[in-house]
């Protein structure tokens, strides 16, 4: 039994639950766009309207109801979350396949909302990042290291992106992952990307999306199950293996907590009440094992954020680790326990 049913109605509807995770993400949406600039606005506008229509699409020709389930809001919430992962200033072309590809693909083709057993917006994310990676690795400078563009800067690199000529950097994880010969502090020195913490701007939308997730927490749209385990296990995963600081250092673990999607995965992708495991003790094997991934594939993987992977991999495994950490009801011996 999931949190709230697909479209359950009374104080825990989808309609709210989904209206609450948009407010949540609202402080996360203002810090990126003070030090990033205009652009992730334009791809949550553009990727909603995106969104929407291909929900419309999926739902016609599945012979449903257009206005009730266009009215839960869940298009909308995946569309946020995946244009709040892509780089700022994407084309409108890669936010339209990402979402095309989350909603069409991810959602729909196994039912819709309720049914999918992969998380939509990490679905998408992955089919583009795989699909287009120098678009997917193309982010702005952050304000105080480079210049941001203005609001008809961001639309023209959106919808005219041949005509836009943009400035890219390498982002924190990425410049450590590939560093081979300077010390971590050296590193730190020698690019102006790397903040107090961890990355320039990276660090403050960490802490925003904490605290839109301590909200939803507050408001009882999860529990701290999954997203504390998954803290937990990434910090220890980098606690144990942080070598001090030589050149083949993985980074501190506050380095990771601040760096990249690790706030936004946690309260907002890993809570995902259809995609993740139900029990109390699964939510926190599912969360642990998520942190456990993003470290791994960061220091050894190919890719240099790795929420997107971890979540989907442990959407496989959410079934089994159901299966066997069910409570045992009255009078009956636990899951997996034999005759």
């Amino acid at each position: 039994m999931r949190i709230t049913s697909p479209h359950a109605h009374g104080p825990m509807s989808t309609p709210r639950v989904m209206l609450n995770v948009l407010l949540a993400t609202v402080p996360g949406i203002v810090v990126m766009t003070h030090f990033f600039g205009f652009g992730t606005l334009v791809n949550i506008l553009w990727g909603g309207l995106v969104a929407v229509a291909c929900e419309a699409l999926a739902l016609k020709l599945r012979g449903r109801p257009l206005g009730f389930y266009l009215k839960d809001y869940s298009a909308l919430v995946t569309a946020t979350l995946l244009c709040i992962a892509l780089p700022p200033y994407s084309p409108w072309w890669l936010i339209a396949v990402g979402i095309a590809s989350a909603i069409l693909l991810a959602k729909h083709l196994y039912g819709g909302l309720g049914y999918n057993p992969f998380n939509p917006a990490m679905a998408g994310y992955v089919i583009l990042l795989i699909s287009f990676p120098v678009q997917m690795t193309a982010w702005a400078p952050p304000r105080g290291v480079g210049e941001l563009p203005g609001l008809l800067e961001a639309l023209q690199a959106c919808f005219t992106p041949a005509a836009f000529d943009g400035v890219t950097m390498a982002t924190p994880l990425d410049v450590m992952k590939q560093n081979n010969s300077l010390l971590v502090k050296d590193l730190w020195q020698q690019n102006p990307q790397f903040g107090r913490w961890a990355g320039v701007g990276w660090e403050w939308a960490n802490l925003a999306f904490l605290a839109g997730g301590a909200w939803l927490l507050y408001k009882r749209i999860f529990t701290w199950h999954a997203p504390v385990a998954m803290l937990a296990a990434l910090t220890l995963m980098a606690a144990l293996f942080n070598d001090g600081g030589s050149s083949a250092s993985g980074g501190s673990p506050l380095f990771h907590l601040l760096s990249g999607a690790t706030m936004f995965g946690a309260f907002f992708i890993v809570t995902d009440p259809v995609t993740s495991a139900v029990s109390v003790r699964g939510r926190l094997v599912y969360g642990a094992m998520i942190g456990a991934l993003v470290y791994i594939i960061r220091v050894r993987g190919n890719y240099p954020d790795a929420v997107a992977f971890a979540v989907l991999i442990m959407n496989f495994a959410a079934p089994f680790i159901d299966y066997y950490t069910q409570p045992r009801t009255y009078g009956h011996q636990r899951s997996g326990g034999g005759e």
